[in-house]
C-alpha cells in the first residue's frame, strides 16, 4: 500500500463530502436570496419562500439577515442535537436557521467583547415571541454552566410563561400575542456564562382588561385562573371556574380556544414563579389583585333619586375590600364621588352612571398595569446580576433581545393600534438606518464606487407622529391639556388644521369624493410604511390622559395588600405635577429604546406570516408579497447584491488569513493596507472580485456562497489537498505535542500543590510537638507569615499599640520583639525630642498626675500648649522688679483677688520665683508667701476658675489663705505645683472649700453648677462660685 495514494483518496474523499455537503443545502431554492439569478424580481423572491416552506425549510437568509416564516406547526429542528449541530459553527457552514444567528451573534460578544442584539421583528402572529423563547433555549444549553448559572438559566426561561400570562393574550391574527414589547438584556461574564439578564416592558395594552373586540380574548392569566386553580384557592379569591360570570371576560365571547390549554398554562405559570423566587405570599397577593380585577367588572350601578350612581352589588365591595385591603366603605365612596381641588379647598361631587363606570373601568386598568410592571420590576430583581469578586464593576457583557408587537391592521383601530404602529415605523427607520442606508454610506466614506440602491425612507411617517409641536402626539398632548371642552372631534379637526397638507395623512373632511366612502368622520387615516391603517379617535383622549380619581388613588395608597401599597405611592398625591401623557411616556421610552440598540451590534431576523387563517402548509401569496415589500426585503437584497457580500477591516483580514501566504506569515511588518493587497494578489483574485477602500477590503456575492470566511473557496482554489492533509497532520502532531507538554506541566503543578497540601496537614497536626522533619516546613512557614505580617503591621509611633497575635509557637518571641519595638520608638522619639517641648511635656504629665477624670475643664486644657509666662516684663510694673531685685521671675499670670471680708474681686498679679509666690497689685506686693509656708492648695471638682492657697498662720506676716481666680487655672495652679514642690498637695474638692481668714476665723466657697459663671457672696456669708453646667458633669449626673 502507497501511503501516498492513501493520502490523496483521503483528500478526495473531503472535497467529495464538501462539494456534496454544498449540493445538498441549495437542493430546495437557495437557501441566501443573495444567490437568486433573478434577485431583482419580487416573483422569484416569493416562490424561493414557496418552495422551502413546502419542504418546511422556514429560514431563509439576505446575507447575515435570516427570514422566518411562521409554520403554524411543531417542527422537529429545535432539539439538542440541533443546538449542537449549530455551536461554535462558522455562519454558513450549516443551513439557515435562527440557530445560527443566535450562536453567530454570542461568538462576536465573546471575542469582540461588544454588545450585541437580535431584533426580531414582523407583524402580528409571525412567530417573534416563539423566536425569543428558541433563542433563550439555545442559550440555556449551549453555554457553560455551573451551579449559579443554572439559576439564572432556568429563571430567563421561565421569565416567559409568566410574562406571556400577564402580557399576552388571543387576538384575531394570534392565540398568543403580546400585547406589550419587551426587550431583555441577557448578561454574560467573561467565560460565556448568562449570569443576569434585565427585562424593559413597553406599553401594556391595559384597555384590554375591561374590553375585547369580538373572537378576542383578555389577557391569559385570568382563564388560566379560573381553569386551573385549585377549588381551595378559589374559594378563598371568590372565584367561580365559569368565566361566562365576569363581566370583564364574556365581551369577546370567546372564552375558550383550542390551541390553548389554560390548565396546563395554570401549571406552568404557578411552576415558573417559584422558580423566579416568588415566595408563597406574594403569589397569594398577585392573585388576589387578578381576582379583585375580576370582580370589579362585575360592580354594577343604579340611579338614586337625584341622578347619582350607588353601587348594588355589595357581595362584589366586600371581596374587593378583603382582596384589595381596603375599606369596603371607603371603596364604595370612590367609586361613586370624586374629590375636585379648588382654590385649595376639597369638593366632592357625586358621579353619575357613565361616569361611574369609567372610574370602575380606570381603576382595573390602573391596578393590572401597575402590577404588571410591579411583576416586571420582580423578575428583574430576581435575573439581577451581582458581581460577587468586583460588586462595582460593570463585567458582563451584554445580549440584547427584542420582541415588540407587530405591525396591527384591524377592522377598528384605536390609540393602541396607533402606538403599536408607530413604534413599528420607529423599529424600521432602525433597520434603515442600520442596514440599507448605512451600508451606502460606508462605500461613499471607503471610497468605493457603486451605483446607489434606491429605498423607501420613512423618516417622513417618524416626523409625523412624533414631530415636536407639529407631530400627531404633539397635537394629541396639547388638545389633552387645554382648558375648555377638549373632546376626540376636536383632536381630529385640529390635526386636520395642523397636518393637512400631508402626504402620508388623510381623513375624510380632506379626502376626494371616491375615498370619503371608506372614512367615517370620526377617522383617520395613515399611510403607513406597511400600508394603509384607518384610526378611528374614538377614546384617543381618555387613553392619552389614562386618568384615575384622586379619591381612587388614595383608597390605594390606604390598601393592605403589599403589592397595591407598592404600586399606590403616596408622593402621587402631593406631586402638583401632571403626569406625563401615555403617548409621550410611550414615545420617551421609544427614543431610549432606539439609543440601547443603536450602541449594540444588531442581528436581525424578519418574521413573516403565511396566512391569517394561522393553518399549516398554507401560502397565501398576497399576504407574503404585502409582508416582503413592507419588511424591505427586496431593498435590502439588492443592497447586498449590488453591494460587498463579505467585508473586513484590513487588520482582522490580514490577522485571519495571513497564515496562507508566506510573505505574510507570520508577522507582516508594514501598512495593513499593503499586506491585503500582497496577500489577495498570492491568492489570484482578480481586480473586479474585490474593492480595497481606505481600511476596509470587500468582496462581491458570487465569491461569498461558502459565506463568513471563504475558508473552503481559499482551500479549493490555492492549496493542493496532499499539501493540506501534510500541513493538517504536522499541525495535529504539533498541537499533541503541546497539548502533552501542557498537560504535563499543570501535572506537575498538581502534584507540587498536593505535596506542598500533604506537608502543610502534616505539619499542623505536629504542630505542638518539638521540630523535626514533620513539622519543619509548616513551622517555617508560620514564622516566616507572622514575620513578614508584622512587617507590614508594625506600630508607626509609641501611641500605637496595634500587634500581631502571634501563633504559639512565637508567643514569647513576639513579646521579646514588642519590647524592643517600643524600646526603640521611644528611644528615637525622645532623640527627636527639644528642651522645651520637654519642658511642656512634664508639665502635662504634671497637669494629668493632677486633674485628670478630676476637674471638669481639665480637657478643654489637655491641647492648649502651657505658657512660660501669661506677663511680658514690660506688664510688670518697674517698682515691683527694682523689689525684687536678683529673684527671677519664671511665671506671672494676671488674677482676681477675693477680699477676705466682702469678697470683692480685686484686679492682682501672681509671679512664681525660685523660691516666693508674690501677689503684686500695681506697683506694690500685697502678699508674699515662701513655698516653705505654703501648706495646700484647694480647687473645686467643677469648671470654675477659682482656687485657694493654704498658707500656714503660725507666720505673723501672713493674713491667712488667699482666694483667688485665674482664667488659666489648670496651667497656674499646675506651675505652682511644681515650682513649689506641692503636687500632693493639690486638693480637688466637691461641693464646698474652707479657708483660713485670719486669726482662728474660717471662711467657706459653695460651688455650684449653672448655665453661666457667677462669683458673689452669698446670704449665709460664704462666697458661692456658680460655674458653668459641663458636659462631664452632665455624664457624672447622669451616673448618679
Amino acid at each position: 500500500n502507497c501511503p501516498h495514494a492513501t493520502e490523496a483518496a483521503g483528500s478526495d474523499g473531503i472535497r467529495l463530502t464538501m462539494e456534496s455537503a454544498l449540493t445538498a443545502r441549495d437542493r430546495v431554492g437557495v437557501q441566501d436570496f443573495v444567490l437568486l439569478e433573478n434577485f431583482t424580481s419580487e416573483a422569484a423572491f416569493i416562490e424561493n419562500l414557496r418552495k422551502r416552506f413546502k419542504e418546511n425549510l422556514i429560514y431563509t437568509y439576505i446575507g447575515s439577515v435570516l427570514v422566518s416564516v411562521n409554520p403554524y406547526k411543531e417542527l422537529e429542528i429545535y432539539s439538542k442535537q440541533h443546538m449542537e449541530r449549530y455551536r461554535g459553527v462558522s455562519f454558513y457552514e450549516v443551513s439557515p436557521h435562527l440557530y445560527a444567528i443566535a450562536d453567530n451573534s454570542y461568538r462576536s460578544l465573546r471575542m469582540e467583547r461588544k454588545d450585541q442584539c437580535i431584533l426580531i421583528s414582523g407583524e402580528s402572529g409571525a412567530g417573534k415571541t416563539e423566536a425569543t423563547k428558541k433563542i433563550l433555549q439555545y442559550y440555556a444549553v449551549t453555554c457553560p454552566a455551573s451551579e449559579q448559572v443554572e439559576t439564572v438559566k432556568d429563571r430567563l426561561l421561565q421569565s416567559n410563561p409568566v410574562l406571556e400570562a400577564f402580557g399576552n393574550a388571543k387576538t384575531l391574527r394570534n392565540d398568543n400575542s403580546s400585547r406589550f414589547g419587551k426587550y431583555m438584556d441577557v448578561q454574560f461574564d467573561y467565560k460565556g456564562a448568562p449570569v443576569g439578564g434585565h427585562i424593559l416592558n413597553y406599553l401594556l395594552e391595559k384597555s384590554r382588561v375591561v374590553h375585547q373586540n369580538h373572537g378576542e380574548r383578555n389577557f391569559h392569566i385570568f382563564y388560566q385562573l379560573l381553569e386551573g386553580a385549585e377549588d381551595e384557592l378559589l374559594r378563598r379569591l371568590g372565584l367561580e371556574k365559569n368565566p361566562q360570570q365576569y363581566h370583564y371576560l364574556v365581551k369577546g365571547q370567546c372564552a375558550r380556544v383550542s390551541s390553548i390549554s389554560d390548565k396546563n398554562d395554570w401549571k406552568i405559570v404557578r411552576k415558573a414563579l417559584s422558580v423566579i423566587n416568588f415566595t408563597d405570599n406574594e403569589v397569594e397577593d398577585l392573585l388576589s389583585i387578578v381576582a379583585s380585577v375580576l370582580h370589579l367588572g362585575n360592580v354594577q350601578f343604579a340611579d338614586d333619586e337625584q341622578g347619582n350612581a350607588q353601587v348594588t352589588t355589595e357581595n362584589q365591595i366586600k371581596y374587593l375590600a378583603r382582596l384589595l385591603g381596603v375599606g369596603g366603605s371607603l371603596l364604595r365612596e370612590a367609586l361613586t364621588h370624586k374629590t375636585i381641588i379648588a382654590k385649595g379647598e376639597e369638593l366632592v361631587s357625586p358621579l353619575n352612571l357613565e361616569q361611574a363606570a369609567y372610574a370602575r373601568d380606570a381603576l382595573a386598568k390602573a391596578v393590572y398595569g401597575r402590577t404588571f410592571s410591579w411583576l416586571v420590576n420582580k423578575i428583574n430583581k430576581s435575573l439581577a446580576y451581582k458581581d460577587a469578586e468586583c460588586p462595582g464593576r460593570r463585567s458582563a457583557t451584554v445580549l440584547g433581545l427584542l420582541d415588540i408587537y407587530g405591525f396591527e391592521v384591524f377592522q377598528h383601530n384605536s390609540f393602541e393600534q396607533f402606538c403599536i404602529n408607530y413604534c413599528n415605523e420607529k423599529l424600521q427607520q432602525l433597520f434603515i438606518e442600520l442596514t440599507l442606508k448605512s451600508e451606502q454610506e460606508e462605500y461613499e466614506s471607503e471610497g468605493i464606487a457603486w451605483e446607489p440602491v434606491q429605498y423607501f425612507n420613512n423618516k417622513i411617517i417618524c416626523d409625523l407622529v412624533e414631530e415636536k409641536f407639529k407631530g400627531i402626539i404633539s397635537i394629541l398632548d396639547e388638545e389633552c391639556l387645554r382648558p375648555g371642552d377638549a373632546t376626540d372631534m376636536t383632536f381630529l379637526e385640529k390635526l386636520e388644521e395642523t397636518v393637512k397638507n400631508h402626504p402620508h395623512f388623510l381623513t375624510h373632511k380632506l379626502a376626494d369624493q371616491k375615498t370619503r366612502k371608506s372614512l367615517d368622520r370620526e377617522q383617520f387615516r395613515l399611510l403607513h410604511y406597511a400600508g394603509e391603517v384607518t384610526y378611528s379617535v374614538t377614546g384617543f383622549l381618555d387613553k392619552n390622559n389614562d386618568l384615575l380619581f384622586r379619591n381612587l388613588k388614595e383608597t390605594m395608597c390606604n390598601s393592605e395588600n403589599p403589592i397595591i401599597n407598592h404600586c399606590f405611592e403616596r408622593s402621587e398625591l402631593t406631586d402638583k405635577r401632571r403626569p406625563e401623557t401615555a403617548a409621550t411616556q410611550f414615545k420617551n421610552s421609544l427614543s431610549k429604546l432606539m439609543e440601547i440598540l443603536m450602541s449594540k451590534e444588531p442581528s436581525y431576523i424578519r418574521c413573516i406570516k403565511p396566512n391569517d387563517a394561522k393553518q399549516a402548509a398554507r401560502f397565501d401569496e398576497v399576504l407574503i408579497r404585502h409582508q416582503v415589500k413592507y419588511l424591505g426585503l427586496m431593498e435590502n437584497l439588492r443592497v447586498r447584491r449590488a453591494g460587498f457580500a463579505y467585508r473586513r477591516k484590513y487588520e482582522i483580514f490580514l490577522q485571519r488569513y495571513k497564515s496562507l501566504c508566506s510573505e505574510t506569515w507570520p508577522m507582516w511588518e508594514g501598512r495593513q493596507h499593503d499586506g491585503v493587497a500582497v496577500l489577495v494578489k498570492h491568492l489570484g483574485y482578480k481586480p473586479e472580485e474585490y474593492k480595497m477602500g481606505r481600511s476596509v477590503i470587500s468582496f462581491f456575492p458570487n465569491l461569498c456562497i461558502e459565506g463568513n470566511v471563504l475558508d473552503y473557496m481559499k482551500l479549493k482554489s490555492f492549496l493542493q489537498y496532499d499539501t493540506f492533509w501534510f500541513l493538517l497532520s504536522s499541525a495535529i502532531t504539533i498541537q499533541s505535542w503541546w497539548r502533552g507538554t501542557q498537560g504535563r506541566r499543570k501535572a506537575a503543578k498538581k502534584k507540587r500543590a498536593v505535596e506542598t497540601i500533604r506537608r502543610f496537614i502534616k505539619g499542623f497536626i505536629y504542630r505542638n510537638y518539638p521540630r523535626c522533619s514533620e513539622n519543619e516546613y509548616f513551622l517555617d512557614y508560620i514564622r516566616y507569615s507572622f514575620l513578614m505580617n508584622l512587617k507590614r503591621n508594625v506600630p508607626k509611633n509609641v501611641l500605637d499599640k496595634s500587634w500581631p497575635t502571634p501563633p504559639p509557637s512565637l508567643c514569647e518571641v513576639s513579646q521579646l520583639l514588642r519590647q524592643l519595638c517600643m524600646q526603640n520608638m521611644v528611644w528615637s522619639y525622645c532623640k527627636r525630642i527639644s528642651p522645651e517641648w520637654k519642658q511642656q511635656l512634664d508639665q502635662k504629665v504634671v497637669a494629668s498626675e493632677i486633674f485628670k477624670d478630676k476637674k471638669d475643664n481639665y480637657p478643654q486644657s489637655v491641647p492648649r500648649l502651657f505658657i512660660n509666662t501669661r506677663l511680658g516684663t514690660e506688664e510688670i510694673n518697674p517698682k515691683v522688679l527694682q523689689i525684687l531685685k536678683n529673684e527671677t521671675i519664671k511665671y506671672a499670670v494676671p488674677v482676681v483677688k477675693y477680699d477676705r471680708k466682702g469678697y470683692k474681686p480685686r484686679a492682682r498679679h501672681l509671679l512664681l520665683t525660685q523660691s516666693t509666690i508674690f501677689v503684686v497689685e500695681e506697683a506694690k506686693i500685697k502678699q508674699r508667701i515662701d513655698y516653705a509656708n505654703l501648706t495646700g492648695i484647694s480647687v473645686s471638682s467643677l469648671s470654675d476658675s477659682v482656687f485657694v492657697l493654704h498658707v500656714r498662720c503660725e507666720d505673723n506676716k501672713q493674713k491667712g489663705d488667699v482666694v483667688l481666680q485665674s482664667d488659666h487655672v489648670i496651667e497656674t495652679l499646675t506651675k505652682i505645683a511644681m515650682s513649689a514642690d506641692k503636687v500632693n498637695n493639690v486638693n480637688i474638692s466637691q461641693g464646698s472649700i474652707k479657708f483660713t481668714i485670719g486669726q482662728g476665723k474660717e471662711g467657706i466657697i459653695d460651688f455650684t453648677s449653672g448655665s453661666e459663671l457667677l462669683i458673689a457672696k452669698a446670704k449665709n456669708g460664704h462666697l458661692a462660685v456658680v460655674s458653668v453646667f459641663s458636659v462631664r458633669g452632665c455624664r457624672a449626673w447622669e451616673g448618679k
